[in-house]
């Protein structure tokens, strides 16, 4: 049946907003126009609210096989479209791990028969992440891997990298990576700055990041390979991903919201709400993302969406998991502290979060035109509310934010032309 969402505000490319009405049929968007009009269509309501593209999110943890007492895919992709997103890629640090053609079509499966909008799973580089025995990089990207990672932990071979990029190139695929030398971790769980100090824990530098994207940008060039650096978080890293792009190597980045939001001076006490990997690193590294996002050195957001359970996070930073949750939260913590300030434009923070990580991944989501994906959201730019970690749809409660006060929600998602999020009225 044809549907038509009318009397909403599009972004058109120069970032102003136009009134229009949108049609869709079969999961696909028919037609846009202020004088769109279908006879007998479902009309959905639009109240002149903003529509964007569904949201996309390249990097996320779901849990599910073998971690759902954290989340399931049912959940994590339920709290996806409440934050407005309706394609996310799940990270492979699951238990089996998608590294076998079987693994991949367990979770294939699971995706099928839970999953409300569009999960796309990597495959990993190596055999149980361990960063040694290579995976068959053919096979998986045959049976749906949309990119490759170890993420959860660096490769710290070399030669396994290596290898594994330049047949990644040869089948075209992304390498995508969690960039840590295990060697200069020093069991830490925050960044190695002050705040670790006064509050006596452990810290990680931030060397422990960006030798590893040095290495890996070197590898990649060598290689011929696309790669993609996950979590970018210090101001080195920036150095070596602009230098590498700027030496003609393929290389792209992501940001998180938590490092653009956050540094390590906001940490208030041994609070595990506030333990993530990378940790939140100082206030000069929080400025060097922020300009690197704006000069293209950063390519798009990504939430890296960690849910654990209250217990887990309960008992102090040493001895808890690293990880955060933000679907729920990304975009109107955004959309509040740095469009509503006049810092970015609402057209950029919507284009980082939906064509600028689809082009990384070849993904042919992320615009609203004609023929497109009938993926789109509302947003209430006026709506403000607190956050309540206790409401989160997500199975996870661990957030720095909970009581912040933020505008700018998602309050419809549309997925292949069915809505799979409504705020209750």
């Amino acid at each position: 049946m044809t549907k038509v969402l009318q009397n909403v505000q599009m972004l058109d490319e120069q970032g102003e907003l136009k009134t229009v009405n949108i049609a869709m049929a079969d999961g696909k968007i028919t037609a846009i126009g202020q004088d769109v009009t279908v006879a007998g269509a479902e009309l959905i309501e639009g109240h002149g609210l903003i529509v964007a593209p569904g949201f996309i999110d390249v990097h996320t943890h779901l849990r599910e096989p073998g971690f759902e007492h954290k989340e399931t895919i049912a959940t994590g992709s339920a709290s996806a479209a409440k934050g407005g997103f309706t394609t996310i890629c799940a990270m492979p640090n699951t238990k089996p791990v998608p590294d076998s053609v079987e693994n991949m079509q367990l979770i294939n499966g699971l995706i099928k028969d839970s999953a409300v909008i569009r999960v796309l799973p990597y495959g990993s580089l190596t055999k149980d992440i361990s960063g040694e025995v290579r995976t068959n990089i053919e096979e998986l990207k045959a049976h749906g891997a949309v990119a490759f990672s170890d993420d959860g932990v660096g490769i710290q071979l070399a030669s396994t990298m290596y290898e594994q990029m330049k047949d990644a190139a040869q089948h075209d695929m992304v390498v995508v990576a969690h960039c840590e030398d295990n060697s200069l971790i020093y069991d830490g769980v925050m960044h190695e700055g002050k705040r670790n100090k006064e509050l006596g824990l452990p810290g990680i530098p931030s060397i422990c990041e960006s030798v590893q994207i040095a290495r890996d940008v070197l590898l990649a060039e060598a290689a011929g390979a696309r790669y993609h650096v996950c979590h970018v978080s210090t101001k080195e890293s920036v150095r070596a991903v602009r230098d590498a792009k700027a030496a003609g190597i393929r290389v792209t980045a992501e940001v998180c919201p938590h490092h653009l939001l956050l540094e390590e001076m906001d940490i208030p006490s041994d609070d595990a709400n506030w333990k993530m990997n990378p940790p939140l690193r100082a206030a000069d590294d929080k400025d060097s993302l922020h300009a690197a996002l704006l000069d293209g050195t950063i390519d798009c957001i990504a939430t890296d969406h960690a849910p654990h359970t209250v217990e887990e996070k309960c008992c102090g930073m040493v001895g808890a998991p690293f990880g955060i949750v933000g679907f729920e939260t990304a975009f109107p913590l955004l959309y509040t502290q740095f469009v509503e300030t006049g810092k970015w434009t609402l057209k950029q923070l919507v284009d980082w979060m939906t064509v600028k990580a689809a082009e990384i991944f070849d993904l042919p989501y992320g615009t609203l035109e004609v023929g497109a994906s009938a993926d789109m959201i509302l947003i209430d730019i006026q709506k403000e509310q607190t956050i309540d970690a206790e409401g989160f749809v997500s199975k996870g409660r661990n957030t720095p934010f909970n009581g912040w006060v933020a505008k700018g929600w998602p309050v419809l998602t549309i997925f292949e032309g069915n809505i799979v999020y409504q705020e209750a009225e």
